[in-house]
């Protein structure tokens, strides 16, 4: 047979190995396949339990580049820590010191005459623990004199209060209603007559008067009057604003304007100025000091005689003094003092104002005598005031018991008046009447 030739022989083995590469291409992934478990599909969605690693035969071996999934740690029950609480102002440990009674005693504001104290204010700064003061009457004696006064009444508030300092409020208004005169005090014209001044001459001539009060020891100026009487035939009409030339003006515009120069004025002398009456005392006949059922059919909560104590507010008014008169149209159930709509829903929501809110008058005034006196201060609180005035000092012991004697009975309450005095202690912190 003969042989064949080397070129059929590399054809063949060529041809042979071809043939094997084939073989292989197609056997080999298959056996790989078939020995290597399939891999999990990658969840849809994240998964907040420990992941589970994908079974494997016991009998197959994992390729070297892979690598079981791991256990995540288990979350720990432990909360976070948290960062410390803020230390407490002067205001606060005062507070966390003070006795309820002289806690309530903080909330309250008694008068004393001006000619000086007399037996009932010694012990109602004293063994009452009322931590506040209204110079009370008429004086022309003047600056020396009002200041020896302010000086008695701090010293015998001292120890009571755990040294804290009283706020010293006087009605320096001008006009028919200012309080101090004699030397060191201005002749001041009425707010009508201030209101034909320039707002920029009338800040300039408030920041003297202002001057005048804090060198007598007076800190707290009870105007300025932000009532809009609707005009001037109707001003003798209006026997609490109009009748004695109170108002500024007889538009919301023009009470606002002179009505915040006024208080920025006291402001730039270091007096805190009081805006009143709120919600307004412009559109009454009846003064609620010597009438009772005085009554507003008129004013409601939106309305535009409301606007220049809003603009007060904007302006940071630090205090404003509750009318005591009755608004059916904003709440029919409750005269101002005592009504939470007023306050809280009005002056704290609506106007956003966070200052003190002080009552006029809840002893003498006539009214609210249908009320029972060792409630008013009380009730005055609960619809969210922060200071009860008093202008009786036999009086306020009564009212400073009525609020001691709920705060007892009533866990709620009791903090109602633990928020009211920190707020007057905190306003007392930034004026400097904390002991340090």
């Amino acid at each position: 047979m003969a042989r064949p030739s080397p070129r059929v022989l590399i054809a063949i083995v060529a041809s042979v190995v071809l043939i094997l590469g084939g073989l292989a291409a197609v056997i080999v992934p298959g056996l790989v396949a078939s020995s290597t478990p399939p891999r999990a599909a990658p969840p849809t969605s994240p998964s907040f339990t420990r992941p589970v690693p994908t079974p494997r035969s016991s009998t197959s071996s994992p390729t070297p580049s892979a690598t079981p999934p791991q256990p995540s740690p288990p979350a720990s029950s432990a909360p976070p820590p948290s960062a410390p609480p803020p230390p407490q102002t002067r205001a606060q440990q005062l507070l966390a010191s003070m006795s309820l009674e002289q806690r309530a005693g903080q909330v309250v504001m008694t008068s004393i005459p001006v000619s000086g104290l007399d037996a009932a204010s010694l012990a109602a700064l004293g063994s009452d623990h009322i931590g506040n003061v209204f110079l009370k009457g008429r004086t022309t004696a003047g600056a020396g004199a009002v200041a020896g006064v302010v000086r008695s009444a701090r010293a015998e508030t001292s120890s009571a209060t755990l040294g804290v300092a009283p706020f010293v409020a006087t009605d320096q208004e001008g006009g028919q209603v200012q309080i101090l005169r004699g030397p060191g005090f201005s002749d001041m014209p009425s707010a009508l007559a201030q209101g034909s001044m320039t707002p920029d001459a009338l800040r300039a001539s408030a920041f003297e008067w202002g001057q005048e009060l804090a060198a007598a020891g007076v800190d707290v100026n009870f105007a300025p009057v932000m009532d809009t009487v609707p005009s001037p035939a109707f001003a003798p009409q209006n026997i609490p604003i109009g009748k004695y030339q109170r108002e500024f003006g007889f538009t919301p515009d023009a009470v606002a304007a002179h009505g915040i120069a006024f208080a920025q004025g006291m402001a730039d002398a270091g007096v805190a100025a009081t805006v009143k009456h709120f919600p307004g005392l412009g559109r009454v006949t009846g003064n609620t000091d010597t009438s009772t059922n005085v009554t507003d059919s008129t004013t409601t909560r939106n309305d535009a005689y409301v606007a220049p104590f809003a603009d007060a507010v904007r302006a940071g008014v630090p205090w404003v003094m509750l009318s005591n008169a009755f608004y059916p149209a904003i709440d029919a159930a409750n005269y101002a003092p005592f009504s939470p709509t007023v306050i809280q829903g009005m002056l704290r929501g609506d106007l956003g104002f966070q200052g003190i809110v002080v009552s006029d008058d809840l002893c003498d005034a006539a009214q609210v005598s249908g009320f029972l006196l060792d409630h008013r201060g009380a009730d005055f609180l609960a619809a969210g005031g922060t200071m009860a005035l008093c202008t009786n000092e036999t009086l306020a012991p009564r009212v400073w018991q009525g609020i001691v004697d709920r705060a007892r009975s009533d866990p709620g309450f009791a903090k109602v008046v633990d928020n009211a005095a920190l707020q007057v202690l905190t306003a007392k912190e930034r004026r400097g009447l904390l002991p340090r």
